[in-house]
Order: structure tokens, then sequence, then C-alpha cells
């Protein structure tokens, strides 16, 4: 069971809400001394082990979740009329608990293990209706969360990733990205990948070498699409990759791995057949995925004087084109390998049969909200 499910199922128990949080060991040693001192208790109270227990000092108890060299990761029980046979099995559950979390990485060499309870925490982060702010002290990696990096999430479509891959993905990803890369696995076939901002840069000098100059954001998008490309072909097949502008892991972490999953989400359900998801071009997919079906259904039904004209591959493929190049004639033209005037024939006959005539923004805007819904409604 996750740290966050089991919080949550003793909470409902005990009908009164857990705080989680970190003091330092001595802090933590000095409150300890100050409840012996005040309930004349022999309880065992230096962190030791999980599931040492304390009172503070407003009655509520705190228990010692984790514990390391220097700090103590604290649940606050704030109920004060507990037994002490009560608060002892608080204690005892949440010691057996984190022997149980401890077995489940066995075997593992101490960067995976790292990696695996780093993603289980943000993945309880995500499930959580209260999500802590900032990473674990326990989790924070000797300071590496707090520098820049890129998030990427990886999510693959085979049957095969699991436990005895990690070790050839991360080698993969440090002979693309580079050797600081972090690879945290999330949920099956789902991986959390974090890589220095020096690819950004890396990317914008070789530009600068042809004399072309991108922003942050094509530079992402082409690191994306290599990477994607390497991975589709040298490991797991089929994938999704998506990609975020760099953040700071120790304070965004499970924000930007919400977006990610969200921009997954919002690209295999609105471009069926792309593998590559940006969050900067998925702004219109994203509103439009908070209608209701139904009423998305109705909109397309009452919008388009003929529905059955999308059913038409030279008419998606025209339209997809038109729109991705800002709605540029002469561009789309050349991109389709056609003469101008065959395109133009075509938007006319699009203007005929759905009285919306794309050369003009408000139709334009009208279509593209209507392409986008008509290709989720017609696969339900």
């Amino acid at each position: 069971m996750s740290e966050g499910k089991w919080m949550e199922q003793l909470q409902a128990i005990l009908g009164c809400p857990i705080r989680q949080f970190q003091l330092p060991l001595q802090q933590w040693k000095s409150h300890a001394d100050e409840s012996r001192n005040a309930t004349k208790s022999s309880h065992k109270t230096n962190a030791s082990l999980p599931g040492d227990y304390l009172m503070s000092s407003d009655g509520s108890l705190w228990y010692a979740a984790g514990v390391t060299s220097d700090t103590v990761e604290v649940l606050e029980v704030q109920r004060s009329d507990l037994s002490e046979m009560e608060s002892k099995l608080i204690g005892l559950t949440i010691a057996q608990i984190r022997a149980s979390s401890d077995k489940n990485y066995e075997g593992f060499t101490e960067t995976e293990r790292y990696a695996r309870e780093l993603g289980a925490w943000i993945v309880d982060q995500l499930e959580s209706s209260e999500p802590l702010p900032t990473i674990p002290d326990r989790l924070m990696a000797r300071g590496r969360l707090f520098s820049s990096m890129i998030p990427f999430l990886l999510v693959s479509e085979q049957g095969e990733a699991g436990r005895t891959s990690y070790g050839d993905l991360e080698k993969l990803l440090r002979t693309f990205l580079a050797e600081d890369v972090m690879l945290i696995p999330l949920k099956e076939q789902e991986w959390l990948v974090l890589g220095p901002v020096s690819l950004i840069r890396d990317a914008q000098s070789e530009d600068r070498e042809d004399e072309m100059e991108e922003s942050i954001e094509e530079s992402l998008a082409q690191i994306a699409i290599g990477l994607h490309e390497m991975l589709a072909s040298e490991w797991i097949g089929e994938c999704h990759l998506a990609v975020s502008q760099p953040m700071s892991p120790v304070n965004s972490i499970v924000a930007t791995t919400a977006l990610l999953r969200e921009t997954v989400h919002l690209g295999r359900a609105f471009h069926v057949g792309t593998n590559i998801h940006l969050p900067w071009l998925l702004h219109l997919e994203r509103l439009l995925n908070t209608i209701p079906e139904a009423q998305r259904a109705k909109f397309v039904e009452q919008a388009l004087k003929r529905t059955d004209v999308f059913l038409e591959p030279e008419i998606l493929t025209t339209l997809e084109t038109f729109f991705a190049l800002d709605c540029n004639v002469s561009e789309t033209a050349k991109k389709l390998y056609i003469h101008r005037n065959t395109l133009l024939y075509r938007l006319d006959k699009l203007k005929q049969e759905t009285e919306l005539d794309v050369r003009l923004f408000r139709d334009a805007v009208l279509v593209k909200i209507i392409l986008l819904l008509y290709k989720v409604t017609k696969r339900k």
C-alpha cells in the first residue's frame, strides 16, 4: 500500500487530520526530552526507528515516519484523547509499513532504490487531495533536485517495462542526453526523466552555427523528437513523450509531472498518431477537454451543415496542414505538393458543403475547434 493511501485510511479511522513535515533531528530530540519530562514517560523518543512518537505542546502526537542522520520525517496526528495503547498501535503500524516499503526495494542498486522511492512519493502526491509543496528532505538527492532541469515524461506502449529494464534505459538516456540525467519510475510503463538545461544551450549553439537561432520551446521540441526517435528504435518501441520548460524539481516536480501527464493524455486524445506532445501547443485542447462529451457531440452536430465531410482523408489532411502552417495558402500547397489552385478548390468545396470559409479568421477558429472535437467524438 502506498504512503498516501494508508495515511488517508488512518485519517478516516481516527477521524482527524494527519499532517506531514520534517524536523531537524536535534529539534526532535529536544521536543522528545520536553515530552518525556512533562509526561514522565519512559517511551523511547530518540527517533532511532520509525514508529517512535512524542506529544507536542498542543497535545497532538508526533510520529517518526522516516529517519536520516540529521532529519526526521514527522506525521502529526491531531488528537489528544488517544490512549497509550492506541498511540503505540499507530506507531507499530507506521514502523511495519516503513519496513514493508524498505523490503520492496531489496535487490536494487542505491540509484534505482532512490529513484523508485522518489517516484512512489510523486505518485502519492498526485493522488493526494492535499499534496506536499516540496520534496521531503530524505528524498533531496544530495542537492541535485535544487538545480534547474528539463522534465520529460515517457510513456511506453509496450508491456516490457519493469524492474529489469531500468538499468538499460538509464544507460541509454545517459548516452543520448547527458551523464547527469535522472530516471524516475512512476507507474508501470511510465517514467519521469530529468535532463540538464545544458541540452538547450547545446541545441541553440548548433543552430547558431547554421545562422539560425531557435527559441527555448523550439529547442525543447527538437530534443524531444531526437529522444523519441532513439527510444522508439533502440529500446521500447512505440512510446509517447512530453517535455516542458526547465524547472526546479525541489519545488515543482509534482505540479510539472501532473502537467506532463495531462499533456500526454490530451495529445493522445486529440492528435491520434502523434507521439511528441508539447504543453504550449495544447491550450485549446486543454479547454475543450473540460466540455462534457454529450455537449461536444451536440456542438459539432449543430455547427456543421454536413458532419461526414470530415470523414474524407483529403479534407482532414488539408485542414491539419493549413492550420499547422498558420493558414498560409502558398505554404500549405507546397507542403501538400499540390498546385495553389487545387488547394483553393478544396477550400471552396469545404465552404460550399459546410458554409464555413477557413480563409476568414472567424470561420478558421470555428473549424479548428470543430475539427478537434470531431476527431474525439467520432472515436467514442
